[in-house]
């Protein structure tokens, strides 16, 4: 198997294309025209903040920039590349979520590190392991290649000292930094480095006063009492802009995309890196993920989709697919733009084949599937999501998959779960979410005005139509229903319109030649009765 990324026939469109992966990966190769000095490999960063549960926010940050991984790979030929993803596990916390168990027992350890917090859930060895091992979990499933970090861990095994030792050296160059930018309340107490008390094991945020550099000593006030202590070995960690500058320069990233609310701490992080003789890493500066209410995905709140939610109701491609899609512009992420970017998927991977190399490169689901390191797909489903949704609508919540098959068995020929894996997958989908978000809102109406004789007229001629009608035959007598003046349709969306709502009971649906073919003739002369009688 090749690699999607460097198949050889796109290699010479890659340097073109201008698919956003491939810009951004072009920062990279100005940035190092003859490769990274040393022939060390290109390294990506991502950050996590483990103080709430990842949400579909935290992946689409590893997911994106591992396409722009891939394009770089793509445009150089193979040159050597790593991702990090990092864990900011040591920082303290500061409130409670409120999508997580035992509240009251973590409003004991506020302030504290993240992994000297017991687990709420009770699975692991502290709160931040917990938090880490969901959102690994889910990288290793989409096949991500990573490495991945903890904050604790480098800071306690001395990673960092050498670089900690240099921000004290460079402590006032920080703070001439930071504290034009801070509010007078906060710059009074405002300190780039946060030791960790010797007392109460809480992350401090008091004035510290550089003792010895070079030793990594400071002194501060710890309850009531001056006290010097060494910020090493996990003594201390490091206020977070300066902590993201420090890992740029401690790690030597290359490469880091992080949300438009934090455009400014970007710019603040990237003055202390050259501070500290370093240079800020390239990176895209995305829109934010909104809920349904148009607010901010929180990891606090929870107010976001989980990504076991998105993968109750739609694939791991659709998820991708829908996080590829115009990084630079706020998206809407709730469960209703599931079945959309389901089907606008499998549209995108239909095309796919038959496109010149420049526009395959164009395509989300070359990204979608080059960052998954596998090439595309070349099954093609024999019904749409949406159509799928529709027949398990009409079924009922009670419907079992093994019926669903067997009306798919009678719309394709050979059509079941081992010829169709990932049909079957979307079944299962299909069936959640009809259970949980479409069977409690239908309403069949009543047919209203010239409705009536539409149906009827409907029935007849399906009627007279052998049972293997084929979809295109079945919408045709649609139409010619939808534009007969006599039925009083001001326009052919009127006459769907009143279809879905009588038959189906929701406002929206699918084509009705194909649903008629795929639900069979004699159950929709059925439906028609029901919504006569």
């Amino acid at each position: 198997m090749t690699d999607l990324h460097l198949h050889p026939s796109l290699r010479e469109p890659a340097q073109t294309s201008k698919a956003w992966p491939f810009e951004e990966a072009r920062k990279l190769v100005k940035r190092y025209p003859d490769g990274k000095p040393g022939g060390e490999a290109i390294l990506f960063e991502t950050g996590y903040g483990p103080s709430g549960l990842p949400h579909i926010g935290t992946f689409n940050e590893v997911l994106r920039t591992t396409m722009v991984r891939r394009a770089y790979e793509a445009l150089t030929g193979g040159a050597a590349t790593r991702l990090v993803a990092f864990s900011d596990d040591m920082d303290g916390l500061r409130k409670v979520p409120d999508n997580v168990p035992n509240g009251d027992m973590l409003r004991e350890y506020l302030g504290k590190p993240l992994t000297a917090i017991p687990d709420p859930f009770g699975k692991y060895e502290s709160f931040a392991h917990h938090n880490n091992a969901m959102l690994r979990e889910f990288l290793d499933r989409f096949g991500f290649q990573y490495e991945f970090v903890s904050s604790t861990e480098q800071y306690k095994a001395g990673a960092f000292d050498d670089a900690l030792k240099n921000v004290l050296r460079h402590n006032q160059d920080i703070l001439d930094i930071m504290l034009p930018t801070l509010r007078a309340e906060r710059a009074a107490t405002y300190s780039p480095i946060l030791p960790v008390s010797p007392k109460s094991g809480i992350v401090l945020q008091v004035p510290v006063t550089v003792v010895d550099a070079d030793k990594g000593l400071v002194s501060f006030e710890d309850e009531g009492e001056t006290i010097t202590h060494s910020i090493l070995g996990g003594g201390a960690k490091l206020q977070w802009k300066v902590d993201w500058a420090m890992r740029w320069v401690a790690l030597g990233v290359d490469y880091e995309m992080y949300g438009k609310d934090l455009t400014d701490s970007g710019v603040q992080s990237g003055k202390i890196a050259k501070a500290l003789g370093g240079r800020k890493p390239e990176g895209l500066i995305y829109e934010m993920f909104l809920d349904e209410k148009g607010e901010k995905i929180s990891k606090s709140k929870g107010n976001g989709l989980s990504l076991e939610q998105w993968l109750d109701y739609g694939s791991e491609e659709s998820l991708a697919f829908f996080a590829y899609r115009e990084p630079k512009a706020a998206k809407q992420l709730h469960i209703g733009v599931i079945p959309k970017a389901v089907d606008e998927y499998l549209q995108m991977r239909g095309n796919y084949a038959a496109q010149e190399p420049d526009k395959k490169l164009g395509n989300p689901v070359h990204h979608v599937h080059a960052a998954r390191g596998e090439d595309m797909p070349s099954a093609e489903l024999p019904v749409t999501f949406g159509l799928l949704l529709n027949l398990v609508g009409v079924m009922g919540a009670d419907a079992s998959k093994e019926q669903i098959w067997r009306y798919l068995g009678q719309y394709v020929e050979g059509a079941n779960a081992e010829t169709y894996p990932e049909l079957d997958g979307l079944i299962d989908n299909a069936m959640a979410y009809n259970r949980d978000y479409v069977a409690p809102t239908l309403n069949r109406r009543k047919p209203q005005g010239g409705e009536g004789a539409a149906l009827a007229a409907l029935d007849a001629k399906l009627a007279a139509l052998p049972a293997d009608a084929s979809a295109d035959d079945i919408q045709n007598i649609v139409y010619e229903i939808g534009k007969n003046e006599a039925y009083g349709f001001e326009n052919l969306r009127d006459w769907f319109k009143a279809l879905y709502e009588t038959l189906l009971g929701s406002s929206a649906g699918p084509r009705m030649g194909s649903f008629i073919a795929l639900f069979g003739i004699d159950n929709t002369r059925r439906l028609i009765a029901e919504a006569l009688a």
